[in-house]
């Protein structure tokens, strides 16, 4: 009899996607604690590996991050873990396929509530809330496209948002 493949077997439970400033890493944190299973940020694993995405942006432009995000998001959707994506990871195609195989969420927020969240300059694509709103328009169909659900978190309180997406992942459990 053969043994099951751990590797194969590992699924994320929850992946996370959305616009730049929509909560996925703080979002993710709290999920994964109260589900009890590891989180998985695509875009600190990359900052520990290679700097600040900004400098990679810089230095080497936008596709030689891109390629770098891709292999460290193909990883993580190896892992049982909640995973964050950072808010472009959903250009790639191969990620676009790889996604329809798992449980994805979309985090909205609006223009009104992330402009306190993108000060600080550290998004490379984001240099203020009109910038922001360009690209989260270019994106929107497809992380539309690719999430199964959508919470807003403009607004509600973090641990309620968090409480919401565990009562839903699981009702589709069930």
């Amino acid at each position: 009899m053969n043994e099951p493949d751990p590797a194969a077997s590992a699924r994320p439970v929850l992946v996370l996607i959305g616009a730049p400033g929509a909560g996925k890493s703080r979002l993710g944190k709290r999920v994964a604690k109260l589900l009890d299973v590891p989180f998985v940020d695509t875009d600190k694993r990359i900052v520990a590996e290679h700097g600040s995405i900004a400098d990679l942006f810089a230095e080497h432009g936008e596709p030689h991050f891109r390629a770098i995000e891709r292999e460290h998001v193909a990883a993580a959707l190896r892992e049982g873990a909640v995973v964050a994506l950072g808010g472009g990871a959903v250009l790639d195609e191969n990620t676009q396929r790889d996604l329809a195989d798992h449980r994805v969420v979309q985090l909205t927020v609006t223009a009104e509530a992330v402009a306190k969240r993108i000060t600080g300059g550290k998004r490379p694509l984001v240099d203020g809330v009109e910038a922001w709103s360009a690209l989260v328009d270019t994106r929107r169909p497809i992380y539309d496209r690719l999430a199964q659900r959508t919470f807003d978190t403009s607004s509600l309180p973090i641990d309620h948002i968090a409480a919401d997406i565990v009562g839903w992942i699981q009702e589709t459990s069930e």
